[in-house]
């Protein structure tokens, strides 16, 4: 019997279904720290829940970039030797236009890219950028990997459909806190925090261009950060309203608080789960054919939302029933 997954998705299933946290560091024990966390927390959920990206932009010294791009490979080989090939670590390198790119590149994919689940590229301006970066792999003997791409300009905003389409990028991110420097001061500073990152029309259009992009071409949207992390009440309503209003599927984290409130928003709930199994179940009894199910009809349009459901229900480590989980 064909997997629902085979029969729904097709041409519209996106890019991989990625977990929906990456969780970012860049500081050597906050790296350390972060992979120990992602192996506790995939020992608890039986699956990986979030990505650990380790940051050679932010995390590496002026001056000790090469120190640094060893150290992270040594850790992404580390954590794939621990855990048997299933952490998922991705690294993020500095900009294709940045002195470091290129070693960057040759040492990180080149020496790591087995072990690595994608590159992210951050100040992506236009596909030029991407495709340096995917000659970059290439050349580094790595030309398996996805690239991901932070999105930090009003430019790289206006041209996120066609960075979007590339075939190499997986997910596009969006880079608030630079976004809104880029403008000079026509966004005030509260636009980086969590009530303006939600009402200053530029930064809301950014965001919904960004999501919309992404959905276009069956790739990942990723929402930034929220910079109040220890604040709780503010990040769980930051992260509900990333996935529930704006069409985010996944979103950073920058402190190991953060994650959990980011599994538990973008996960559907108990109901949603129970329901979609039932019709998932239903529909494949009947070969896909049509179908009613509490007084609704039901067809693949459906169907494939709520086969999605159960893969988002996967991805945060929610329990599913019996017959969602045989699906897995």
């Amino acid at each position: 019997m064909a997997h629902p997954r085979d029969v729904l998705l097709g041409a519209q299933a996106q890019t991989g279904f990625l977990p929906v946290c990456d969780h970012y560091s860049g500081v050597e024990v906050r790296m350390r720290k972060s992979l120990q966390l992602q192996a506790e927390m995939t020992e608890e959920f039986g699956t990986c829940v979030f990505d650990v990206s380790l940051d050679c932009e932010d995390g590496a010294p002026v001056g000790g970039e090469a120190d640094h791009a060893a150290l992270v490979v040594a850790m992404a080989q580390q954590a794939a030797r621990d855990s048997g090939g299933k952490a998922r670590v991705a690294v993020r390198v500095h900009p294709v236009d940045h002195p470091a790119f290129e070693a960057d590149m040759a040492t990180i994919a080149g020496q790591a890219g087995h072990c690595l689940s994608h590159i992210m590229i951050p100040k992506v301006e236009s596909v030029d950028d991407v495709l340096i970066a995917e000659k970059a792999l290439i050349g580094a003997s790595a030309g398996h990997l996805p690239l991901q791409v932070l999105i930090e300009s009003p430019a790289a905003v206006h041209r996120a459909f066609d960075i979007a389409a590339h075939p190499r990028v997986q997910s596009l991110s969006f880079g608030l806190m630079d976004f809104v420097s880029a403008h000079g001061g026509a966004i005030p500073s509260a636009g980086m925090g969590l009530a303006g990152q939600f009402s200053h029309p530029l930064v809301l259009r950014a965001k919904l261009e960004i999501a919309s992009a992404c959905h276009a071409h069956g790739k990942v949207p990723a929402h930034g950060v929220v910079t109040e992390f220890n604040d709780m009440s503010a990040m769980q309503s930051a992260a509900h309203r990333a996935a529930t209003e704006l069409g985010f599927t996944r979103m950073w984290s920058i402190h190991p608080s953060q994650i959990r409130p980011i599994l538990a928003a973008f996960a559907p709930t108990q109901a949603e789960v129970e329901k979609a199994c039932e019709i998932i179940v239903a529909a494949q009894a009947a070969e896909w054919a049509p179908i009613s199910h509490a007084g609704q009809l039901h067809d693949r349009a459906s169907y494939r939302h709520f086969w999605q459901v159960l893969e988002r229900a996967r991805q945060t480590g929610q329990h599913l029933p019996v017959e969602a989980a045989a699906y897995f």
